[in-house]
């Protein structure tokens, strides 16, 4: 097929930005003709990527991958105008100075985040007639909402109802729509969207870190027999740590050190508890530098992943669960829905019940009984499960599914 994909975020990005190439470089290998239409890079820190220089438009060849890159306005801070900005203007400039290379596909697949990329999608659906499947990688604004980004009061609920009807002109012009946990299939369908567009494709993990050369057991001075639980990630309100603070401070099995990488709205807050509590088997590693973090998950035997109750959090699948079991790491769970689902279907995790603190006290015991080998083991599991369920070639082959299924559809309508 002749493959289109509109995505903001694209390679050189890292993290989250970089999962659409996988998906272009896997598709192109798959031997399909592939045309990706996204922006100049800089994501994470708003700047532009080393090498680039902002231009109306540029083409390049990723390996067998075309991309067109269009302008923007390079920002990735907290300002809500620069934000909009950035994805405003990443919209306006594909509509104007891209979606000419997007002309004769026989299908789009569409990155959902941001929802401005939406005025591209729809120029290339009507107009061009190109069937689209949209990958809902976040589900808006139920997303924006969450993280505060919005504030409160009567501006910020027609923003999130201008929002939500927006989101549904997208899914209604999607021939299929993609979601990332089983659990918002249900939910967009509760939502109106048709269930015969619905599909459930993961995302997969970043395959292309380089593999850790060392740990960082001895760096940090840890003993051969401690049973180490990483948390790594945003400290917010949504992950509810003071639980896991909590629950340190009730295990007093000298094996156990709990590692909390990140930073974020509670850190201060969580140092605080820590330190009034004078819990010993928790240690705070700031923000490491993003090389470091595949040494990081080859320290931890096994990783914390938490979502306070209610919300979001029984659709939300955090991108840590697929890099956990990507690197062959056991998980511990304090969350509900569907993260939980995975951990006991992959047979790599242990659960608990999100926040309460006994239960994740007796969820760190088992851990420190089970002991290094045995979760090991686990890890292994799980790496197993990310082949069969996350991985890029299995996410690809379900993307593919779903492309020749919107074109068929779109043939008979």
């Amino acid at each position: 097929m002749r493959i289109g994909m509109l995505t903001q975020w694209f390679d050189p990005e890292p993290g989250p930005a970089a999962l659409p190439g996988m998906l272009a470089a896997e598709l192109a290998r798959r031997g399909h003709e592939v045309q990706v239409l996204t922006g100049f890079p800089n994501y994470p820190d708003g700047r532009l990527a080393p090498g680039y220089r902002l231009a109306r438009r540029l083409d390049e060849r990723h390996g067998a991958v075309r991309v067109r890159r269009v302008a923007l306005y390079p920002s990735h801070d907290r300002s809500a105008l620069r934000r909009v900005a950035n994805y405003g203007s990443f919209a306006v400039s594909a509509l104007a100075s891209g979606t000419q290379v997007l002309r004769g596909l026989d299908a789009l697949w569409v990155g959902n985040s941001p929802i401005s990329v939406a005025l591209p999608m729809w120029f290339t659906r009507h107009l061009y007639r190109v069937p689209v499947l949209l990958h809902v990688m976040d589900l808006w604004p139920d997303s924006v909402v969450a993280s505060g980004f919005l504030g409160s009061g009567g501006v910020s609920r027609r923003v999130e109802r201008a929002m939500a009807a927006w989101c549904d002109g997208m899914y209604r012009s999607a021939a299929r729509v993609a979601c990332v946990s089983p659990t918002a299939v249900d939910l967009l369908a509760s939502r109106g969207v048709a269930r015969e567009k619905l599909v459930h494709i993961p995302v997969w993990a970043d395959e292309r870190l380089p593999a850790p050369t060392a740990d960082l057991r001895v760096e940090l001075g840890l003993r051969s027999d401690q049973v180490v639980v990483v948390y790594a990630g945003a400290l917010g309100e949504a992950q509810g740590l003071d639980s896991l603070i909590d629950a340190c401070a009730r295990v007093d099995d000298h094996r156990l050190v709990c590692l909390i990488a990140g930073s974020g709205t509670t850190e201060q807050r969580l140092r605080d508890r820590a330190a009034a509590a004078a819990v010993s088997n928790v240690r705070f590693l700031g923000q490491l530098p993003r090389h470091r973090i595949p040494a990081l998950l080859a320290t931890g035997d096994a990783h914390y992943v938490s979502l306070r109750p209610g919300g979001m959090s029984a659709y939300t699948m955090p991108s840590k669960v697929q890099a956990t079991l990507a690197a062959g790491r056991a998980l511990l769970v304090a969350a509900e829905g569907d993260v939980a689902a995975v951990a006991r279907d992959s047979g790599a995790g242990i659960t608990a019940r999100p926040g309460d603190p006994d239960s994740i006290a007796d969820a760190l015991r088992e851990l420190c009984e089970l002991g290094r080998e045995k979760l090991e083991l686990l890890g292994q599991a799980g790496r197993r499960y990310y082949d069969r369920a996350f991985s890029v070639a299995s996410g690809a082959a379900k993307v593919e599914q779903a492309l020749s299924e919107a074109v068929r559809s779109s043939r008979r309508r």
